[in-house]
């Protein structure tokens, strides 16, 4: 993953992600995550009962947004991102609570289980690098980009998922 991409994720704490139920009406949440620069996963926590909890289970496909956790009006930085959720059996969660629980230790004294969404999909936007400036990240073909595609072709990429 490009190394913009990775350090911004590391630095936030803070992501919204959109699940959607079963007539395909789409359903957002916010929620404390921690990065795992390794194998490219957000770790959260959450009940299991909860609404977007419930969703997941039945559809584990997501998408979200990181923002900066000091907004800068005048810089327009954040990530877009599109992933699934991995069963908890999936050896890349394995090390879930750890990451997490690094990141937010106060989060011992509450009750909830660790998610891991695998990412599969980055768009970050990054003023500071120019105007406009995109970064492209895909798992699937770990290629990387400048952004300097068509929208038309960013449209496309993500049209395919």
């Amino acid at each position: 993953m490009n190394e913009s991409i990775a350090k911004f994720l590391k630095e936030q704490t803070c992501v919204s992600i959109c699940c959607v139920d079963e007539l395909g009406k789409p359903y957002c949440f916010t929620c404390f995550y921690a990065f795992d620069k390794v194998e490219n996963l957000l770790h959260f926590k959450s009940s299991a009962e909860s609404y977007h909890s419930v969703l997941l289970s039945k559809n584990p496909l997501v998408a979200g947004t990181v923002l900066p956790d000091k907004l800068n009006k005048l810089i327009i930085k954040g990530v877009q991102l599109e992933g699934v959720l991995l069963n908890s059996k999936h050896p890349f969660t394995n090390h879930a609570s750890a990451y997490y629980h690094k990141k937010h230790p106060m989060a011992l004294a509450m009750s909830g289980e660790i998610w891991t969404i695998q990412i599969n999909s980055i768009k970050m936007t990054d003023s500071t690098l120019g105007f406009g400036k995109k970064i492209l990240w895909d798992r699937k073909t770990e290629k990387e980009s400048d952004g300097n595609q068509s929208v038309l072709n960013l449209n496309n990429q993500y049209d395919k998922n």
